[in-house]
């Protein structure tokens, strides 16, 4: 049995963290305040602390070293409901062992407090806290975004190859600057390219540069982009357009640190962090032979997965919010129907569409509150025709399945409904969860099911 304190000024909460944790076996205390979670830590000395961010008086994060102090070896995990990347980042700099974003899971909560518990301390590595440029912030509070900004905290202070993947307009760019804006390289260079933009035939000299002599009518040495990042981050988007000469040079330089200009025998050492996106499957393009198995392996060192505008609506608002404030003239206000419009459009562009969606509004609304018919019109024809191909993909998935599994005696009893469709919810609920970010109350609701149900389908 360990002990465990719930630092939180709302009872229900209190009551409810305090009913899950003391059924798996803990001796809980609730504080209500900072000063209160002092005094019992005097007496109590716990294990775990559960630690919420805005509490009466204290700031829990501001008290979070003192009680460090008198609780050292206690795992803590903060809870918020306001949160968003700067937060996540300051959590992480003082030590927290987890970050949880309000609403949460109950059932999550309990795993949590079994993993911190588990855990061995060990000395953990610091992120310096410096504020994102305002042209590029990540905005969000839903459990999907809490996920992302978790994950960019927790692997900013390190060196290690991240790989950002996510659908078009997710803001995949935006993770790799936060990576490297939080990271101990954010006052070295921070360069970006987009291989799709690249031109097969300068892509090795863009990024590994050439020699006097390479080309026709060169001038001299030109640097490519890994040296001019040295000591930096350089980030290459759609990394699937790769082409294969590409994919074993950049393999080299993960493996060994090493480029080699075109036109030159001699070898180069650089210092470069490297982050890759992608929306492609390049599982799929492995498959096919488009993808270096090996060099996946090494990009993919830690993903992190932007969540489409569709998993996170609640962030629609803060969005909107961000996206006025960088419109020029008067800010117009908003309106429940302009919000209701834009949570029902499916917008496959995903932020980025919603950007220009809004600054096309603030233009024709010219100062006048934001209504429906103030958005551009939606490209339905299209999204249509993509949803509709795409229904049609599963149908005929589920038209070959039958096939193959079709009994010869039609007579028979079979139970082909039931495995198709105890196929299918498996697929779609582990799916949406992972989309969510692991929050079973978020992927229920976007899957348009209870919590019970989602759990019942997970259990299956």
């Amino acid at each position: 049995m360990s002990r465990i304190l719930i630092i939180d000024d709302e009872p229900a909460i209190g009551w409810s963290l305090r009913e899950v944790l003391g059924d798996e076996g803990h001796d809980v205390e609730v504080a209500a305040s900072v000063e209160a979670a002092l005094d019992t830590c005097g007496r109590f000395a716990p294990d775990a602390l559960l630690l919420d961010v805005r509490l009466p008086g204290r700031d829990g994060l501001a008290a979070l070293p003192e009680l460090k102090t008198l609780a050292p070896a206690a795992r803590i995990v903060v809870m918020t409901a306001f949160g968003d990347l700067e937060t996540a980042v300051r959590a992480t700099k003082a030590g927290a062992f987890d970050y949880l974003v309000k609403p949460f899971d109950l059932e999550q909560v309990a795993e949590v407090v079994a993993r911190a518990l588990a855990d061995v301390p060990h000395a953990r590595d610091t992120i310096v806290d410096a504020g994102l440029a305002p042209a590029w912030r990540l905005v969000g509070r839903s459990a999907p975004m809490q996920q992302v900004f978790k994950q960019i905290a927790l692997v900013a202070p390190t060196n290690l190859p991240v790989l950002v993947t996510g659908a078009t307009g997710t803001g995949k760019d935006l993770a790799a600057r936060a990576i490297h804006t939080h990271g101990p390289r954010r006052d070295r260079p921070y360069l970006a390219t987009s291989l799709a933009a690249l031109s097969p035939s300068v892509i090795e000299s863009e990024l590994f540069g050439h020699v006097r002599g390479a080309f026709t009518g060169a001038a001299g040495d030109r640097q490519g982009l890994f040296e001019l990042a040295g000591g930096g981050t350089l980030f290459l988007d759609e990394i699937g357009e790769a082409p294969p000469e590409v994919q074993v040079k950049l393999l080299r330089v993960l493996e060994q640190g090493e480029i080699t200009p075109v036109g030159s025998a001699a070898s180069r050492h650089v210092d470069v962090r490297v982050i890759t996106a992608t929306n492609r499957d390049l599982a799929a393009a492995i498959a096919a032979g488009e993808f270096r198995e090996d060099l996946y392996h090494r990009l993919n060192v830690f993903p992190i997965s932007m969540p489409p505008l569709a998993a996170r609506l609640d962030d629609v608002p803060n969005l909107i919010d961000w996206f006025l404030t960088r419109c020029t003239g008067p800010q117009p206000h908003v309106t429940d129907a302009f919000l209701d419009a834009i949570r029902a459009r499916p917008w496959p562009g995903n932020v980025r569409e919603l950007e220009h969606a809004v600054e096309y509004a603030c233009v024709v609304a010219r100062g006048a509150a934001l209504r429906p018919e103030h958005l551009p019109p939606a490209p339905a024809a299209g999204a249509a025709a993509t949803n509709t191909a795409s229904d049609e993909s599963v149908a005929g998935v589920v038209k070959a399945w039958v096939a193959e599994r079709w009994p010869s005696n039609a007579a028979a009893a079979g139970d082909l409904h039931e495995r198709l469709v105890g196929i299918v919810e498996t697929a779609l609920a582990h799916e949406a969860l992972e989309r969510a970010g692991g929050n079973r109350t978020a992927a229920a609701r976007l899957l348009g099911v209870d919590r019970a149900t989602l759990r019942a389908q997970l259990d299956r």
